[in-house]
């Protein structure tokens, strides 16, 4: 498994497993998970791509630190311009699934690196995904199955939910949590030596 040792040091400022699980499959291990707290209200009128974004900075910067990389991230789900986040209940998830079924949404995927040096680097990445038109039993069984739980958009691509997806346009991984191509983009630009593509030890 390749590490970050020596003179550089990664930091994924994020809690979700989702994330290091899908680093971990490119080979890439962070020496430290530092999870930040932030208000992640939108903004009034504040649109889905420009608060992935937004978010993905604030967390990174709230993580800095000049002995290591940071890397932070944040997604949302964009149906034309509402923002669908996390359901804080099952009523709320059952909500996100209906507007959901039978249409197209975007997922954005906010992605920040800063150096050692506090030199910031960000971008957001856009997937398209088109729901089939999903029968309530099809809602009642996700909804039991809690898979909605801290998910934006109340589904989980990679989970149960992949079974709702009638097509994905653009990357995949996106929608997991993180796009792998940009996230090593943006670490190699920043000075981060990646060696991605190896399989696990």
């Amino acid at each position: 498994m390749v590490r970050s040792t020596g003179p550089q040091r990664l930091v994924l400022a994020s809690a979700s497993p989702r994330r290091l699980e899908l680093l971990a499959q490119i080979g890439i291990v962070p020496d430290a998970v530092t999870p930040v707290d932030i208000d992640e209200t939108p903004a009034a009128r504040e649109l889905p791509g420009p608060l992935a974004l937004r978010l993905a900075r604030a967390k990174a910067e709230r993580a800095a630190t000049p002995d290591a990389w940071v890397l932070a991230a944040d997604t949302v789900v964009g149906l034309g311009r509402r923002v669908l986040g996390k359901a804080e209940d099952e009523g709320e998830a059952r909500r996100f699934l209906g507007m959901l079924s039978g249409r197209r949404h975007r997922v954005y995927g906010g992605i920040c690196v800063i150096a050692p040096d506090g030199a910031a680097s960000s971008r957001v990445v856009t997937t398209t995904v088109i729901f089939k038109r999903l029968e309530r039993a099809e809602i009642d069984a996700y909804l039991a199955s809690g898979e909605w739980h801290d998910k934006a958009g109340a589904y989980a691509i990679q989970g149960r939910a992949g079974a709702f997806v009638r097509t994905v346009n653009g990357s995949y991984t996106n929608v997991v949590g993180l796009s792998l191509y940009d996230t090593v983009s943006l670490l190699r630009g920043s000075g981060f030596q990646c060696q991605e593509g190896r399989a696990p030890e």
